[in-house]
């Protein structure tokens, strides 16, 4: 079926609830609920709303962040679910079941979504009748009943933390002036959902560290204490829930205590002490990104709080608190969820359990004291796993896994299968749906690139050949070959889930275990402009794959240095370089907003290839070749660069800014 544009765009705002057309005399299942379930709702479809205007705007990846916020709110929302809330709710799971469809088509990965079960009328009933215990109620909101109280415990922080900005004011529109008003919520929507702490905006502006403004900190114990009351229903145990929140925090009784089983502080990474039988890097590491990736790690919103992106993360546990507790590896959570012996068994989503053996070797890294190298523990665990398995492969190895993930990538992208082709030479190993000409061609230009690179690196680790060359990249690097233009926007869109500036012609990609040129080549391109394409690319390249810690702007701004060594530039075009490097140097007051990220693409590239050329300087060479030469020999970056320049990246940065001002 084909879709004129105003049709698609009248489909998108169907589907994500951004225009709600009801059948005439039909009735809204909303009206008929109670506040809270009306609350619940209108918080739904507040999210859905959200992932549509973000999908309208391009923004897909931020779109399917608001969706799982929706789909969470519904199954959260489901556990405690009546009839009525469920039948208002299906309109919604079907927004948000077709929706997912339309950003899984952007190529966004996105989490999956079934419909909870509809809960039954003789359920309800059974709710209902269901008769009280015999005996004297204890009151949940004391320490005895292990209840967060609203009164005394949660009005105070939210008081103190947000009073100047929320309670006494209103600073952009939302209100914490009673608990009536903060169940509301501001216009854009509910900020707290009861038993979902994902989905409830006020936790996550706190975590996130946009709220509170001022310098104001959010302690963790007051940050379980918050939470823990959403997930036990977000109650309020006062007399009026109108009352002013400065005034019920001000009159809390004086006999409030922290809730019992507040979680502690969570536990300390530990170094090796040398003794241990289990590695985490090399043994540990690759079970949790195999198993937890999804839900925990890379994930578009944590499950149950937990963050496992880094071991330091994982240590500060989730919502139930620590999941590592070292020395006792069947006492921790985190054994308990993968052997199912506490609440559902990880990891989930329909992956097949860990075996008894890879639970004891996870077990076991925990009863040694769940150690690792310091220099370890802010690092992603999918990078340790990457470099574990690097130092390990042997370069031929790593050959054959790039060649791997090429042939899933070429499928992936959309390539011509009946077209395509493979070339290796010394360094590279090409693909692509051109002739085997084409491919040829490509490969001549690359080698010759790379040896260009003898500007800044050593000539004799260009100059291998066949087996030895191999050890260059540590492995062939792949070389994708896209025939058109369109072709390689396909690529960076389905394969790094990106736009390119409608300029680049090329462009590098390294982790370690990938690392690849992407090229547009033609079989009309003169062998000149494919030349130039992969000049750059090649050389930053080349200098990236030196250590893993090679930062994306000295890699790319050597690259252009070495690219434009042979290139003759009229007066006219020098005018301009130096025109826009004023420019971009004008702009900044001092390196951090260069090393943050915080200026435009093009005047950072601007910025990077003239920092860079200044180390290619007779002054400077001598010190830029111990750099290069101390990240071959496996030292960080920040390190390499003290010991070759005498300064940090950042305090020559600052001074190269002066000089050039």
């Amino acid at each position: 079926m084909i879709y004129s544009s105003k049709s698609c765009f009248s489909l998108i705002l169907g589907l994500f609830g951004l225009v709600i057309v009801q059948p005439v005399g039909a009735a809204d299942p909303a009206v008929k609920l109670d506040t809270r379930s009306r609350q619940i709702v209108a918080g739904v479809q507040t999210m859905i709303g959200k992932a549509g205007s973000e999908y309208l705007a391009g923004r897909f990846e931020d779109s399917a962040r608001a969706l799982e916020k929706a789909m969470n709110q519904v199954e959260i929302a489901a556990r405690v679910s009546s009839p009525e809330l469920y039948e208002a709710l299906l309109p919604k799971m079907q927004r948000i079941t077709d929706a997912r469809i339309m950003i899984e088509l952007e190529g966004v990965a996105i989490a999956p979504f079934d419909h909870p079960p509809r809960p039954t009328a003789d359920m309800a009933k059974a709710t209902e009748e269901k008769k009280p215990e015999p005996g004297p109620k204890p009151n949940p909101f004391t320490p005895e009943g292990n209840g967060v109280s609203f009164v005394s415990q949660v009005a105070p922080i939210l008081s103190s933390k947000c009073g100047g900005c929320h309670v006494s004011g209103n600073k952009g529109g939302f209100s914490l002036s009673s608990y009536a008003v903060l169940m509301k919520g501001p216009s854009e929507g509910v900020v707290v959902f009861p038993g979902d702490t994902i989905g409830s905006r006020l936790i996550e502006t706190i975590e996130t560290g946009d709220m509170p403004r001022g310098g104001g900190k959010v302690a963790p114990q007051e940050l379980a204490i918050l939470k823990r009351w959403i997930n036990e229903g977000a109650k309020f145990d006062g007399a009026d829930p109108a009352a002013n929140l400065g005034n019920l925090a001000a009159n809390a009784p004086p006999a409030a205590q922290p809730i019992a089983n507040a979680p502690a502080e969570p536990p300390k990474v530990a170094a090796p002490s040398g003794k241990e039988t289990v590695d985490f890097a090399s043994q540990v590491a690759p079970l949790l990104v195999a198993n937890c990736t999804g839900c925990h790690i890379d994930a578009m919103q944590a499950r149950g709080g937990l963050d496992m992106n880094t071991l330091a993360r994982m240590f500060r546990g989730g919502d139930s608190g620590p999941v590592v507790e070292p020395s006792k590896g069947e006492g921790s959570l985190l054994v308990r969820k993968l052997r199912g012996s506490e609440g559902d068994r990880m990891p989930a989503g329909g992956r097949p359990p860990l075996q008894d053996t890879e639970i004891a070797l996870i077990s076991k890294w925990i009863d040694e004291g769940a150690t690792v190298d310091p220099s370890l523990q802010e690092e992603s665990l999918g990078v340790i796993t990457q470099a574990a398995w690097l130092a390990a492969a042997s370069p031929s190895d790593v050959s054959a896994k790039r060649a791997e993930i090429a042939g899933q990538h070429t499928t992936l992208a959309g390539a011509d299968t009946a077209r395509l082709a493979t070339h290796q030479s010394d360094h590279f190993a090409l693909w692509g749906d051109v002739s085997p000409g084409t491919l040829k061609i490509v490969a001549e230009q690359a080698e010759a690139a790379l040896q260009r690179t003898s500007m800044v690196l050593p000539a004799k680790d260009l100059a291998g050949k066949g087996e030895a060359a191999e050890t260059f990249f540590n492995g062939k690097a792949t070389i994708y070959v896209l025939s058109r233009r369109y072709d390689y926007n396909e690529f960076a869109k389905m394969i790094e889930q990106r736009s390119l500036p409608p300029e680049w012609e090329g462009h590098w990609s390294y982790n370690g275990i990938e690392a690849y040129v992407a090229v547009v080549a033609g079989a009309n391109d003169e062998e000149e402009v494919i030349a130039k394409r992969l000049a750059a690319p090649v050389a930053s390249l080349a200098v990236a794959s030196r250590a893993l810690s090679v930062p994306r702007w000295f890699a790319d701004g050597i690259g252009k240095v070495v690219a434009a060594s042979d290139v003759k530039r009229d007066r006219a075009e020098l005018a301009k370089i130096q025109s826009e490097l004023i420019t971009a140097v004008g702009s900044l007051k001092s390196g951090k907003e260069f090393f943050a990220g915080q200026l435009p693409p093009e005047r950072a590239d601007r910025l990077a290839a003239a920092v860079c050329d200044s180390f290619l300087t007779r002054e400077k060479k001598r010190g830029f070749d111990t750099v290069m030469r101390n990240l071959s020999e496996g030292k960080k970056f920040d390190d390499a660069f003290l010991a070759g320049m005498g300064v940090s990246p950042t305090a020559y940065f600052d001074a190269w800014i002066a000089w050039v001002k």
